[in-house]
C-alpha cells in the first residue's frame, strides 16, 4: 500500500500540472522548479494531501478508496471509448484492438461489479469527493479551460465573418 500511495502521489502532482496547464486550477499548480524542472508546488500539496491522510487514515479505508478511485476511473474510459467508436468511427486509431466493441463493454460490467462489492461508507466518502471535484469544475475550471477560451475565439470569428457578410450584403 505504501508504494500505491507514493506512486498516486507523485502522479497526483503531474496531473494537477496539466490541469493547471489548461486552466483547469490555478496556475500556481503549475510552477515548475527552475533547476530541477518539476511541478516542486504541486508536488509538496500532493505530499501533505496524501501524506498526512495516509498516517491518520485507516489502511482498510484508504485502500477501498483507492480502488473505488481506480475502478471508477476504467469505468469513465471504457465508457469513452464506446462513446468515440459511436460518435467518430472515422477517427484514426493508433493501435487496434480485437473485439473493440466487446472490451470496453466487458470492462464496465466487471469493475461496475467490483465497485458494488465496496462498503457503503466507501461509497459515501467516493460520492462527497466526487462532488466536491464538480463543484470545483462548476465554479472555477469551466470559467477558466484553456479548451473553453479556444472554442469561444472561434465562434466570435465564425460570428464577426457571419455578420461582416450580412452587412455586406
Amino acid at each position: 500500500m505504501i508504494s500505491s500511495l507514493l506512486v498516486f502521489q507523485y502522479g497526483q502532482a503531474r496531473i494537477w500540472y496539466a490541469m493547471s496547464r489548461d486552466g483547469l486550477l490555478p496556475k500556481l499548480f503549475s510552477a515548475v522548479h527552475p533547476r530541477f524542472k518539476t511541478p516542486h508546488i504541486s508536488t509538496w500539496i500532493a505530499c501533505f494531501a496524501v501524506g498526512i491522510p495516509a498516517g491518520l487514515v485507516d489502511i482498510g479505508d484508504a485502500a477501498d478508496l483507492a480502488n473505488i478511485g481506480t475502478l471508477f476511473a476504467f469505468v469513465l474510459v471504457s465508457l469513452g471509448v464506446i462513446i468515440l467508436r459511436r460518435r467518430q468511427p472515422d477517427r484514426k486509431r493508433a493501435f487496434r484492438v480485437p473485439f473493440c466493441a466487446v472490451v470496453p463493454a466487458d470492462l464496465d460490467l466487471l469493475c461496475g461489479g467490483l465497485m458494488t462489492g465496496l462498503t457503503v461508507i466507501t461509497w459515501l466518502r467516493f460520492v462527497i469527493w466526487l462532488g466536491l471535484g464538480l463543484l470545483i469544475y462548476v465554479f472555477y475550471s469551466r470559467h477558466r479551460s484553456e479548451l473553453r477560451r479556444s472554442r469561444e475565439l472561434v465562434l466570435s470569428r465564425e460570428l464577426s465573418v457571419v455578420s461582416q457578410d450580412a452587412l455586406s450584403s
